[in-house]
């Protein structure tokens, strides 16, 4: 005969698996199943230890139901990197060092070599420093007139008022650079005279195109909506020129000033020719005596100069443009 169940009376079915066709989770209650698996991830998010007491406990663990627990941390995150130097020191020596080399071997050759009277008259008596002085004076009075004209014009040219003026002055500009350097000194000869006084004006000539059309080109391309925005929040005319306008347009003026400057340093050397003096002075009596030391040490201190300054423009180009616009 087949027991009954104590309880209900009941016969107790074992016809089928303690779960049938479902699963281990379909009996309970609804949503029960969904939730299993989150205590699952909770509870993994803990590492559960040994019991301790309170004064041995480490900071960061406490105890749960008798069971103590350390949360999990997070490494600290690196701090981020700072931005990159400007300036590096292989900007900073490198160009100096091969300058210093030429130099040193220049000097050895010149004291090495057999020097007439002629030659020795060339390079004695501090000669060689006037020249070299004299060379600097006219590059550095002619590029200062220069920022002096052209920047203020090209700033000028790009206003509303007077922009229809910009392309008769890049004509006149280009005419000054298309002009061979020589040519021009001679005409500012049977204009001003001999002196050192032309030949600064006729460097100015024939420098200023370059700053003068990369200043116009810096401002041109700067975006109207920017300009827009400035003037859009109480910004004057002159604010909106110096705080947003020229910052911009800073890396293409300052090229414009370093190919100047390069210009300048050539052109210099034909001064001699119109009483201004420099450099060219050792190499035109190199030419006209043929004394190949005095010829060489002309030359090799118009390149160490002309290096020297290209070097020296580089580091302001670096240091004066904004780090947003720095490209790379």
């Amino acid at each position: 005969m087949t027991p009954r169940s104590p309880a209900d009376g009941r016969e107790p079915r074992r016809d089928r698996e303690p779960y049938g066709d479902r699963g281990p989770y379909e009996d309970r209650e609804p949503g029960r199943r969904d939730r299993e698996p989150s205590r699952r991830v909770r509870s993994a998010a803990r590492v559960p230890l040994e019991p301790s007491s309170d004064e041995d406990r480490p900071p960061g663990e406490h105890d749960v139901k008798g069971h103590a627990f350390r949360d999990e941390e997070e490494e600290p995150a690196p701090p981020p990197a700072g931005p990159p130097r400007r300036i590096t020191w292989r900007k900073l020596v490198t160009m100096p060092l091969v300058l210093v080399v030429v130099l040193a071997i220049a000097y050895l050759w010149i004291t090495n070599v057999q020097l007439d009277s002629i030659a020795r008259n060339s390079l004695t008596g501090g000669n060689v420093q006037l020249r070299w002085w004299q060379h600097v004076r006219l590059t550095a009075i002619s590029t200062f007139w220069v920022l002096i004209i052209a920047i203020p014009l090209g700033i000028a040219l790009t206003r509303r008022k007077l922009r229809r003026g910009a392309p008769v002055v890049t004509a006149v500009a280009n005419v000054g650079q298309a002009t061979p350097a020589i040519g021009l000194l001679a005409l500012l000869v049977i204009w001003l005279g001999i002196g050192p006084s032309t030949a600064i004006i006729g460097m100015v000539i024939y420098a200023v195109l370059p700053v003068f059309s990369n200043t116009v080109a810096g401002l041109r391309a700067i975006e109207p909506n920017l300009v827009e925005a400035s003037r859009g929040i109480g910004m004057s005319a002159m604010g909106t020129l110096t705080k947003v306008e020229l910052p911009l347009a800073v890396p293409l003026i300052l090229a414009g000033v370093r190919t100047a400057l390069v210009l300048n340093v050539g052109t210099a050397t034909l001064a001699t020719f119109v009483g201004g003096g420099g450099l060219g002075d050792l190499i035109t009596s190199g030419i006209q005596t043929q004394r190949m030391p005095v010829l060489v040490l002309g030359s090799v201190l118009t390149v160490v100069l002309a290096l020297l300054v290209d070097w020296l423009a580089s580091l302001a180009e670096l240091a004066l443009t904004p780090r947003g616009l720095e490209v790379g």
